[in-house]
């Protein structure tokens, strides 16, 4: 790929720009004898060169304080000045008088911090490199102290590496720690039993001690496009299986208990598939049992199984009970061929994909904090960010009460020694906990024009304190066009990172209109809060345009002839990920283009626009000649090869990245060589759609490249996942036209 570089023939004068900064500061810091607030415009320093004559005064399209809301619960940075911990699977708490805080990284790192000083973490053990393999749900999964801890000093891991014969094969291991405080190289690993998986997904993952010592090992059915297998409901196997073995004082071996059904088999299972039932299951009939929990006061098992394309569901597990996976999923009919095995046990209760699309299993909080949730299961989901509490509906089965809405990933729930809740945010790298939340009123109006982001005397105006932008690459809006506006509080500057995305300071609000022929049907707002948090809001035009409406929850309207989705707060945040610097159009190379401005008809680059301006934190560093650049995926002018790689960047690197928020490890940002995508010439690991030798990017051979497939489609293997109803048509042609037109990965 060529890194192309605009060139404006303009002149920058960065002594000037420097001036301006400065008189920038004096404003807004000094005068009469202490700090003020100036409503003033900023002057220019010279007489205008570029496309505004000053920086607008922004009064009112600042983002407010966040409320509470109604909502009986709340959730907070329980940690905020510790590191982040990317990818978070599992968070535990040491069973030690002043315990240490336990997280496992899905990239092989155990790091423990001290809660009461929780300013930094140090690594306990380290699985990362050869054999590990992190590809798509894989990786260091799972961890459970020995039941004696700390006078045994033994934890237990389940991580997955790569198979011998197989994809992927998951290990679970004990560790002899030769020091409880940093382990070092006197630290044994005895592998205590390994299963094979046909692909690198549903790994399940999770272990736990239950009340007799006993380990319980949670695996999905193996992976793949469903379930090929077809091993849920195969006993000969250790897959879609929950496993309770014995451990506590047979080395590397283990014992089979006397209650599990299959017990009466001599013979222990090995990887793959055996000659007769497996005496170490203890339940089976499940897909990918993500997350689970004992409940102490009962020793119930409640269990999250994340589902097909349909259902999520919870389950409480019994001892020799089949859960249907995959002749059933969730309460519903999956598999038309294939008979269950006995009887099935129904969930206590499932959820459609409109509500989320992989559960997260929770606890039973017997906290005090809130005492409204005392007894109940809580748990949440991956995709969605919501939050969820089971409650009781008097007729022996439970209803789901929604508790928050959120724009988190929760890939796991933990528990303090006070029976406090709290969750790790995959998303965010965070540890959050789960409060109490007062009353109040939401600050984000219901009415657009409210907002203080529209002209007061024309609401379909936007207000004269933004900065209108626009960019190179544009994201795919099912045809939509779309107006773009900074709104940056005044007295703030935005600065640029290593990665060139634009960093945005507290009370930022940026602002995009969607149009349909002509006619605004949607306004988002996505909002950098005082206190640090961004969170997204929609609002919905009337017909006669003379009002828009925010949209509490999100919803599917059919306008013009097609459905048109207005997300929910939780889904604005799934795509404008933190990885990618949450707005994720301001980007240098997205903004290195001239634009008109519409307040002075004056065309200019909008790099030195915004720094002449005194947008910025710090000069630019060159010439916009000589700054990233980014071209328009529609420009027949430019390289079909950086076209291509523009609209994946656009649309698809936002999550799929180094840190995002997707299982795989592609890496779709336009900076990155082909070669280094982890897609060219690689098997997808999700799935294959149908297509006969797969490959994620086939050079020279798009249908068989999934990654056309994905965006040639709007189902559950459709690509983006959300927010969209129409294939990309063109989008598809053009990735069509480039993988076609490939030789090789170079």
């Amino acid at each position: 790929m060529t890194i192309s570089l605009a060139s404006t023939g303009a002149t920058k004068i960065h002594g000037t720009r420097a001036g301006a900064l400065l008189f920038a500061l004096l404003v807004a810091s000094c005068g009469g004898g202490g700090a003020k607030t100036t409503n003033n415009p900023i002057p220019p320093v010279n007489p205008p060169t570029v496309g505004l004559d000053a920086r607008p005064n922004n009064v009112t399209c600042v983002a407010p304080a966040r409320g509470a809301g109604g909502a009986a619960v709340d959730i907070v940075d329980a940690f905020p000045n510790l590191p982040g911990i990317s990818q978070p699977t599992k968070v535990l708490v040491e069973p030690v008088a002043n315990p240490r805080w336990f997280v496992l990284r899905k990239t092989g790192q155990l790091v423990v911090f001290d809660p009461d000083n929780a300013t930094s973490v140090s690594t306990f053990l380290d699985l990362s490199g050869p054999p590990l393999r992190t590809a798509s749900e894989g990786g260091l999964l799972g961890m459970a102290f020995h039941p004696d801890y700390p006078a045994v000093p033994e934890i237990f891991l389940y991580y997955t590496i790569n198979g011998a014969t197989t994809e992927m094969r998951s290990v679970i291991s004990r560790f002899i720690l030769d020091d409880l405080q940093s382990p070092g190289a006197g630290t044994v690993e005895q592998v205590i039993l390994e299963v094979d998986q046909f692909a690198s997904n549903h790994n399940g993952g999770d272990i736990a001690f239950g009340a007799a010592g006993l380990l319980y090992i949670g695996l999905g059915d193996g992976g793949g496009g469903g379930d090929p297998q077809e091993t849920g409901q195969d006993t000969t196997r250790l897959l879609g299986s929950m496993l309770r073995i014995d451990v506590i004082g047979t080395g590397a071996d283990y014992n089979i208990p006397a209650g599990n059904p299959f017990a009466a088999n001599p013979n222990q299972c090995g990887p793959g598939l055996n000659a007769a039932n497996c005496p170490e299951i203890y339940a089976w009939g499940l897909r990918n049992p993500w997350r689970w929990s004992f409940d102490p006061p009962t020793n119930v098992l409640w269990l999250g199984d994340v589902g097909q394309g349909a259902r999520e569901e919870i389950d409480q597990i019994e001892v020799g009970g089949n859960y249907g996976w995959d002749c059933r999923e969730g309460t519903i009919s999956h598999s038309a061929t294939l008979g269950c095995v006995g009887p099935v046990i129904e969930p206590i209760i499932d959820y459609e994909r409109s509500d989320g699309r992989s559960v997260t299993g929770g606890f039973v909080y017997r906290g005090t904090a809130i005492p409204g949730l005392a007894g109940r299961y809580v748990f949440g989901d991956f995709a969605s960010g919501r939050i969820w509490a089971l409650q009781d509906n008097g007729q022996g089965g439970y209803i789901k009460e929604e508790l928050l809405d959120t724009s988190t990933g929760p890939s796991s729930f933990g528990v303090d020694r006070d029976g406090e809740l709290y969750f790790t945010d995959f998303n965010n790298g965070r540890i959050m906990k789960l409060v109490p939340a007062g009353g109040g009123i939401d600050p984000v109006p219901d009415s657009l024009i409210d907002s203080g982001c529209t002209d007061p005397n024309a609401v379909t105006q936007p207000y004269a304190g933004l900065v209108p932008y626009d960019i190179n690459a544009r994201f795919w809006s099912d045809g939509a066009d779309k107006d773009r506006y900074i709104g940056l509080p005044n007295g703030t500057t935005m600065s640029i990172n290593a990665e060139d995305d634009w960093v945005f300071p507290a009370g930022t609000v940026m602002v995009k209109n969607f149009r349909l022929n002509g006619r605004l049907i949607e306004t988002r707002h996505l909002m950098r809060h005082p206190d640090g948090v961004w969170a997204g809001y929609t609002y919905e035009w009337n017909d006669s345009q003379t009002q828009a409406t925010r949209v509490h929850g999100g919803k599917i309207q059919t306008i013009q002839g097609q459905d048109w989705v207005f997300p929910d707060e939780a889904q604005c945040l799934q795509c404008h990920t933190s990885v990618a610097g949450v707005a994720l159009g301001p980007e240098t190379a997205q903004l290195n283009r001239d634009f008109t401005y519409p307040s002075t008809g004056r065309t200019h680059s909008q790099l030195e626009t915004l720094d002449q301006i005194v947008m910025f934190s710090s000069p630019l560093p060159g010439d916009p000649s000589t700054l990233p650049f980014m071209p328009d995926p529609t420009d027949m002018s430019a390289d079909l090869g950086d076209r291509a790689r523009a609209y994946l960047h656009t649309n698809c690197a936002q999550c799929h990245q180094p840190g995002g928020p997707t299982p795989d490890n592609l890496d779709l940002r336009y900076t990155t060589s082909l070669a280094d995508t982890n897609a060219c010439n690689v098997a997808p690991d999700a799935g294959d759609l149908g297509i006969p030798m797969p490959f994620i990017i086939a050079p020279g051979d798009a249908s068989s490249s999934v990654l056309v497939a994905r965006t040639n489609r709007r189902d559950v293997d459709g690509m983006p996942p959300l927010g969209s109803t129409i294939v990309d048509a063109d989008g598809v042609t053009l990735l069509t036209d480039w993988i076609n037109g490939l030789a090789n990965c170079n």
